[in-house]
């Protein structure tokens, strides 16, 4: 009795797969091609990711930054990938698509101030208003740049602090670069008495400045009285030396300054008050 109803079963299942092979066949063709289409384009998403790290690397773009951006390229085509390969099989892609842009629009809610720093890396490694080694001012915190990170930048002041700046705070303020051009201007005020000579106080000056190596002598070197003062004669001098001595030929000049004055006799004023005392006639 038993292998009555195998031999009827068997018989069934033949019936059927005579009856339904067109369309069993085009399942298994629908199959075929999801797989094909699935491995197709995990090939494609890893050459084109890997062309892209190649490219930005060669722009000289951060490696993390890079890295990032070819393995969030590869993932995308996989995406699109996977839902061309369930709509081949017949299943609804528009589900599928709409179940991806809610949990991406969460995403994104849910981690804006993380995205938000993010966009800035990229712009600050491709755009390079600062880079590592300059010493920039970003508004409320001045420093060497250390590292220029994905979602930070870490900066170095001068007495030794180190300071983490959020990227988005960075593109969205001022930077100001002082190592990015090669040479800088270098400004004094200089104050003499009111009793000297102008003409001799800017030959002094200028022969200070003339004999300093350090200064660029084919640039602008500006020496003038800019301001007559309560008490004193206020001269500005400005001349340009290179970025990376600026601050040791402003200190030195300033040195040589002073004694070119004192050799030559031009007093350097103080500040003084004159204090008169009348005396009340008692009647």
């Amino acid at each position: 009795m038993n292998e009555l109803n195998v031999v009827s079963d068997i018989h069934h299942a033949g019936n059927w797969l005579i009856r339904n092979q067109e369309l069993l066949f085009g399942y298994i063709i629908n199959l075929t091609s999801a797989i094909i289409i699935l491995f197709a384009g995990m090939f494609v998403a890893k050459v084109i990711s890997n062309g892209v790290n190649q490219i930005l690397i060669t722009r000289n773009i951060d490696a993390t930054i890079a890295g990032f951006l070819s393995a969030l390229m590869r993932y995308i085509i996989i995406t699109f990938t996977l839902i061309a390969s369930l709509g081949r099989i017949g299943v609804q892609t528009t589900s599928v698509i709409a179940i991806l842009g809610a949990a991406g629009m969460a995403i994104g809610l849910a981690l804006q101030g993380s995205l938000s720093n993010f966009a800035a890396g990229v712009l600050l490694v491709t755009l390079r208003p600062l880079r590592a080694g300059e010493y920039v001012n970003l508004g409320n915190v001045a420093g060497t740049v250390l590292n220029i990170h994905i979602f930070y930048t870490t900066l170095r002041t001068l007495d030794g602090k180190i300071v983490v700046v959020p990227n988005n705070k960075i593109i969205s303020g001022n930077i100001i670069n002082y190592s990015r051009e090669p040479a800088r201007r270098n400004e004094f005020s200089i104050s003499v008495s009111y009793n000297t000579d102008i003409d001799l106080v800017i030959k002094v000056l200028r022969d200070v400045i003339e004999n300093e190596d350090r200064v660029i002598k084919d640039r602008d070197i500006i020496i003038g009285l800019s301001e007559l003062g309560p008490s004193s004669l206020n001269f500005v001098v400005r001349c340009w030396s290179s970025t990376d001595q600026l601050n040791a030929v402003y200190w030195d000049l300033m040195a040589k300054f002073k004694k070119a004055l004192d050799e030559n006799n031009i007093n350097i004023p103080y500040p003084q008050l004159d204090v008169h005392l009348y005396k009340k006639n008692k009647n």
